[in-house]
């Protein structure tokens, strides 16, 4: 291959991770959309998407491979590469977490704690995934670490609603008396499916997160954020 061309497959590569991050952020708007609408048919919309990701997963992950085995990159290149390779598997994980948005909302009953903004915090993870993108797009330290200090917000956000809702089931009238196993087993699934909700969205800023240490790794070779 001519060095021409060899360059062009980088940005090539580039382009297609940030479009498939554009593609991964989408389905995450939508699940969280069905989740406050809930609306099964943009659920079911967000469920049967994954194997689209999934398809542009698995010929980045190969186009990654024939660049390493095939050009031998230099330093800085292969630093380029493996961060975007890495990069697109956690984009792929946060895809899954966005078909678990769609599940979630197909098997809602109701909405038991309204004091928990699920909303809100989806906002902040889906705001750290672009933020992470565009640091990889323009190569951007200093929004990296931005995006890092944005997790621990996040972070206290998640753990403030999972207390919220323990607080709310035990002082609550929930379980007045009277209630059949059914009706018991059906507010635990509630509560389950909304703990389960919360603690995905903490793992989309997770992933958002590991984007932007594999950004500063590639252009500083610099792993403070890896660990």
């Amino acid at each position: 291959m001519a060095r021409t061309d060899y360059q062009s497959s980088l940005e090539e590569l580039r382009d297609d991770v940030l479009y498939m991050s554009e593609v991964v952020a989408e389905r995450l708007r939508e699940g969280l959309d069905a989740l406050e609408r809930k609306d099964e048919r943009l659920a079911r919309d967000v469920i049967e998407g994954d194997d689209e990701i999934n398809d542009m997963y698995l010929e980045l992950e190969g186009t990654c491979v024939d660049l390493i085995a095939l050009q031998q990159p230099v330093a800085s290149d292969l630093r380029f590469i493996a961060a975007s390779f890495k990069i697109i598997t956690d984009l792929e994980r946060i895809a899954d977490l966005a078909v678990n948005l769609g599940g979630y909302t197909l098997d809602a009953q109701r909405d038991l704690f309204p004091g928990v903004d699920m909303q809100r915090v989806g906002r902040e993870t889906l705001a750290m995934l672009e933020s992470a993108m565009a640091a990889y797009a323009d190569e951007d330290i200093e929004r990296c670490f931005a995006v890092a200090e944005r997790d621990e917000e996040v972070d206290a956000m998640c753990e403030a609603a999972s207390e919220l809702v323990v607080r709310d089931l035990i002082e609550g009238d929930y379980l007045g008396g009277g209630e059949t196993d059914d009706d018991i087993e059906s507010l635990m699934q509630d509560v389950s499916r909304l703990l389960l909700t919360i603690r995905d969205l903490e793992r989309v800023g997770d992933h958002a997160v590991n984007v932007a240490a594999r950004t500063v790794y590639m252009v500083e070779n610099d792993d403070e954020l890896l660990y």
